[in-house]
């Protein structure tokens, strides 16, 4: 009961608590940039993404460490999970300072996600340690196109995406490097495609 208790307060302070960060946010000490109406609305749906992505990566390295039977790898995770409330708290400052919003459909992401963190601890540590390579891997690149998207003025939105770029390398090495299993291709391929809903609808929800 303890542990459900602790659990449910992780998912409470993830959705509703504002996250902090002990490293200084990228680029914080920038001046804003003027951006138009477009741009400003444009970079706030894609920082609205990118936290949503953070809540969803919380909820999976919660359902991950939850199911998983190796002292080592929930200690990972764990720090994976600490690295991602950072991102958290750098992509919610921003989406503020662009006057946006964070997505409605959050606690549905945090559920879902929850869900199929749970899923992959369950199928045992090296299966874990995959899913979260594979995971890592595909934010890194879709973190990459956010980059493409951005205003070439835009320094302050860069430089936390290009932090966070840099965080999700490290996390999929790390697992790699703790004995990852490569997944199927049809389940990386299931992986993008879910990704693809949740990024589509949360740049406008």
């Amino acid at each position: 009961m303890d542990q459900l208790i602790v659990e449910f307060d992780k998912a409470l302070r993830t959705l509703f608590a504002p996250a902090r960060s002990v490293r200084p946010v990228p680029g914080g000490d920038m001046p804003d940039t003027l951006l138009s109406d477009g741009q400003r609305e444009h970079v706030a749906g894609l920082m609205r993404v990118n936290h949503c992505g953070e809540i969803c990566a919380q909820a999976l390295y919660q359902g991950q460490a939850i199911m998983s039977r190796d002292a080592s790898v929930r200690r990972e995770l764990e720090q994976a999970s600490n690295e991602e409330t950072e991102h958290l708290a750098w992509t919610e400052q921003r989406i503020a300072e662009l006057g946006g919003r964070k997505s409605l459909l959050n606690p549905l992401w945090y559920g879902g996600s929850l869900a199929l963190g749970m899923l992959a601890g369950r199928l045992g540590d090296r299966w874990n340690l995959g899913f979260l390579a594979e995971t890592e891997r595909q934010v890194e690149a879709h973190l990459g196109g956010h980059l493409d998207q951005l205003p070439a003025e835009d320094q302050k939105s860069r430089e936390i995406i290009g932090q966070m770029k840099v965080d999700e390398a490290r996390h999929a090495d790390t697992a790699i490097g703790l004995g990852a299993h490569e997944l199927p291709g049809p389940v990386k391929t299931a992986m993008k495609l879910m990704a693809r809903v949740m990024t589509t609808t949360a740049y406008r929800l």
